[in-house]
Formats: structure tokens, sequence, C-alpha cells
């Protein structure tokens, strides 16, 4: 799925404005029973990705354990039409996140991305999007509306143990300029078609 409306610099002026300025925050917790399908996993873990819009910087932090499997790939997942309604492609760099601990059942992983390299992603989903900036603006967007998420897999389950649904960690005024600057924009692509349609 390609997000068009939402063009990068309007997810950076969303959060000019802030005490953070370009720093915004996602967070999510893990866990089996949010994977499709749902599994019984007793694993459990959290994730925090920190994203730096001036910098174009990605911090990942993350921490798991109790897994029934040993690990195998950890990455972002984006986008879906609706906040844990389908499985969908991995965004981030394939197979898995730089330097993740693999072959075991609990760990830490802490690692700064530069999202402005080709090597950070995964080719199909900056092809998908038209470009790496494109595809910065649509993880953006999917992570901030809930239509990205944080998979961890195993060799007992190759398609995610454990995963969570990745959402903006609120701060003061965030969440309204991120309602309204995706309503903004949403509003203006509407017009744009139309104003297409009638031109046709």
């Amino acid at each position: 799925m390609r997000f068009r409306s939402i063009g990068l610099a309007a997810l950076i002026s969303l959060f000019a404005s802030t005490a953070n300025a370009a720093t915004i925050t996602f967070s999510t917790l893990l866990n089996g029973t949010t994977e499709i399908p749902a599994n019984a996993s007793p694993g459990i873990g959290s994730a925090t990705i920190i994203v730096d819009t001036a910098l174009a910087t990605m911090r990942v932090i993350a921490e798991f354990s109790g897994l029934l499997g040993i690990t195998t790939a950890s990455h972002i997942h984006c986008c879906t039409a609706v906040p844990g309604g389908a499985n969908v492609g991995v965004a981030t760099v394939l197979p898995n996140f730089t330097g993740f601990p693999l072959n075991v059942s609990s760990g830490t992983y802490d690692h700064v991305f530069d999202m402005s390299l080709a090597s950070s992603w995964n080719p199909a989903f900056v092809t998908a999007q038209g470009g790496i900036s494109n595809a910065f603006a649509a993880l953006l967007a999917g992570m901030a509306t809930g239509n990205a998420y944080y998979n961890i897999h195993t060799d007992t389950f190759p398609g995610g143990e454990i995963r969570g649904l990745l959402r903006p960690v609120p701060e003061p005024g965030t969440l309204l300029l991120l309602a309204s600057g995706v309503a903004g924009a949403r509003l203006r692509s509407w017009r744009k078609r139309r104003e297409q349609r009638r031109a046709a």
C-alpha cells in the first residue's frame, strides 16, 4: 500500500513546533496474541522507535524474553489498511535489523539507522513507495496511525512469534498536531483528486 496523501515535509511540519522539534517516539508491547494468526507463546517484549526527522535517523530499542523458539529475524512491517487487520510486507532492512541478537530466546537491542541510506530499507518497500523519502514518510505515517508493527520471528514461529502495533508516545500537543496534519493532508489530496477528475 502506498501512502500518497502524506509527504515527508507534511509529517515533519506536524512536529516542528513541539518541544522536541524533530524527534518523534513510537512504542509497543510485543506478544503472541497480536500475531496473525494469534499464538499462545509466553514470550513478551517491548520496542521503542525514536525518529529524528531532521537527521533522518531511526533508533530501535527492544527487549524480549520467554520465547518458545530462537530468534531468526526482527524488523518493522508496514503498512496495513487497518491497525492489526492483516499481515503486510517488511519495510525495514532484511532479513533482520543490523546486529539484532539471533539464535536466542531473550535479549536486548539498541541501534541507530540512517534512514537516508538504501541499506536501512527493504528494497521492495522503497520501490513500492517511489523512493526513500516517500518510504520514510510512509513508515512514519504507518507508525503514527497504528498501521505498522514490530515483529520478532523465531524458528518455532517463522511468521512471527511476538509482535506489537507501533503507536506514537503522547507528548503535549503532538497527537493533536498529528491528527490535524493527517486530516489536512488527506483533505488536500481529496481536493486534488476531485480537481483532476473535473479536468478529465
